[in-house]
Order: C-alpha cells, then sequence, then structure tokens
C-alpha cells in the first residue's frame, strides 16, 4: 500500500496560520527585547546632551567605565552579592523544599507562608525590611537587646549594609526556588528511598547520594535564573538605601548604577555602556554555567 502524500494546500494553510499565531509574540520578541539589545549597543557609544540630541564618541564611554572608581566598587558589590547569595539560598531552598516533601500535619500551610515573598512587591518587601533594619526602633536591633547585644547600624555602616542587603535577597527568593526544587524532588521515584533503605542506607546517604545527584539538573536551572537575577538587584537597594546615605557606595549594585546615570545624572551614553557590560558578564557566566554543569549535573 503506497503512503499517502500530504496535501499541499492544506499543508500549505496549516504554515500559514501556525506563522499568523507566532507573529504576535515574535512582534513582541523583536520590538521589546532584540531591538533594545542593539540599540544599547549603539547608544554606548554616545555622549547625549540636554535636549535629546547625541553626538558619536566611540570608546570614550567604556574608558570612562574602565577609570572610574564607583564603578568598579559597583561591580564589585554585585558580585559579592551574586556570589554569596546564590549558594546560600539555593542551599536553604534544598534543606526547605526535602522538608516539605515529607508527609506533615499542616503542609499546606507551611508552603504557603514559604511561598508568600514571592507574591509581594520588590517594593513593600525593601520597605519592610528597612523598618526591621532600623538601628533605633528595628526588631532585629531590639530582639538582639534581650541578649545584652548592641545591634549595629545595619543600612547605615558600610560594613553591614551589603550583608544587610544579602540577607533581604536571600529571604526573597527562597519561595521560588523551593517551588521548583520541590517539583523536582517529587519526580524522584520512592522506589529507590525503599531499595536504599532495605540495603541498610541511612538518611545522609540517601541525600547525598540519591536526592542531590537527581534533583542536580533541577539545581542547575535554579542556580542560572538566580545568578542572572542577582546581577538585575536594585529594588531593595532603592528602597532600603537613601541617596544621602553615608553607606551607599558600599551598597549600590550595578543596575543602581546604572539607574543614576540613566534618570538622574542624564549621562546616557554611559548608562548604556554600564547595561552592555553587565550584560556581557551575565552571557559569559551563563555560558561558564553550561560548560561545567556536565561534571555535576546528572541526567536520567
Amino acid at each position: 500500500m503506497k503512503p499517502t502524500r500530504p496535501n499541499k494546500s492544506k499543508l500549505h494553510n496549516d504554515l500559514f496560520w501556525g506563522y499568523l499565531f507566532i507573529v504576535p509574540s515574535l512582534l513582541g520578541l523583536l520590538i521589546f527585547y532584540i531591538f533594545p539589545v542593539f540599540q544599547t549597543l549603539f547608544y554606548s557609544f554616545t555622549s547625549w546632551g540636554d535636549f535629546g540630541n547625541y553626538s558619536l564618541t566611540g570608546l570614550e564611554n567604556y574608558k570612562k567605565l574602565a577609570a572610574d572608581p564607583e564603578i568598579w566598587q559597583s561591580f564589585r558589590n554585585t558580585l559579592i552579592y551574586a556570589f554569596v547569595m546564590v549558594p546560600i539560598s539555593i542551599a536553604i531552598s534544598i534543606f526547605i523544599a526535602v522538608l516539605l516533601n515529607q508527609k506533615i500535619k499542616g503542609l499546606t500551610v507551611y508552603r504557603t507562608l514559604y511561598f508568600l515573598p514571592v507574591v509581594t512587591m520588590p517594593a513593600a518587601i525593601g520597605m519592610i525590611w528597612k523598618w526591621l533594619y532600623n538601628s533605633d526602633y528595628g526588631i532585629i536591633n531590639h530582639v538582639l537587646g534581650w541578649f545584652a547585644i548592641s545591634g549595629p547600624d545595619w543600612l547605615t555602616d558600610p560594613n553591614w549594609v551589603l550583608t544587610s542587603i544579602i540577607g533581604v535577597g536571600i529571604w526573597s527568593v527562597i519561595g521560588t526556588n523551593m517551588v521548583i526544587l520541590l517539583s523536582g524532588l517529587q519526580g524522584i521515584p520512592k522506589s529507590l528511598y525503599e531499595a536504599a533503605s532495605l540495603d541498610g542506607a541511612g538518611m545522609n546517604y540517601m541525600f547525598f547520594r540519591i536526592t542531590i545527584p537527581l534533583l542536580s539538573p533541577t539545581i542547575f536551572f535554579v542556580a542560572v535564573i538566580s545568578f542572572i537575577s542577582a546581577f538585575q538587584v536594585f529594588d531593595f537597594i532603592f528602597m532600603m538605601i537613601n541617596p544621602t546615605n553615608p553607606a551607599i557606595n558600599s551598597a549600590q549594585s550595578v543596575i543602581y548604577l546604572f539607574y543614576r546615570y540613566a534618570f538622574v545624572i542624564g549621562e546616557k551614553g554611559i548608562a548604556a555602556a554600564i547595561a552592555f557590560v553587565l550584560f556581557g558578564i551575565i552571557l559569559i557566566l551563563t555560558i561558564i554555567q553550561f560548560r561545567l554543569q556536565k561534571k555535576w549535573v546528572h541526567y536520567e
């Protein structure tokens, strides 16, 4: 029996409707994502005047970035924030996800409580933590006072301000990470744990030899999105640290500095150069993560 050939008119009709349905998404991708990337690259080679006029300046903006200590400090703050916040938040999220994957009373309530920060606006989170960190009447220093500990000026001391922001960052992402990791845990067959238990394996052995290896693809995904998000931290700093704060240089991130140059100082060319350098750093870091994942991620 000869195979039937597809009807060409039907095939063309299907292709027409298929392309028609993806046009809105494709236009949105081109207008709001791809075009701004090339526009930002072009603007990074320009200098802007007071009335929106600009002139080409070549690599001058990038030379200013390389020579400005404040910009180097912002990149340093961002790197410290990302490489401290992400591993700690993932470790805590794994621990919580494992606990919430057990059969315990009130499981739904606990999952909801841990997920609440995700549905809270970052601006609201920043305002709440600014109050908690207040050195005069904040709850944190008040609780420390019960143990005769004099709490530091969390948001005005250059030695503590970045640590404070990292703490807020960890608290805010645990809910998202926990939900993603919990879905990965529920995909691990229970039979593996039952077989290991029959062989006399303990909880620690099963956690490091079964749970972590089989959860590694999910951990890798969480790590990638967490690093990308960490390098774009802005809301907490903007809401918690005033521009006149003496600790601003020890707290401001690259995105915060981008905001200052673009919308406060009005140097859109330098702001575009900052954004494109950050884009390059995130791209390189993501490529490195994909290269390294071959050594520790175990796919079934």
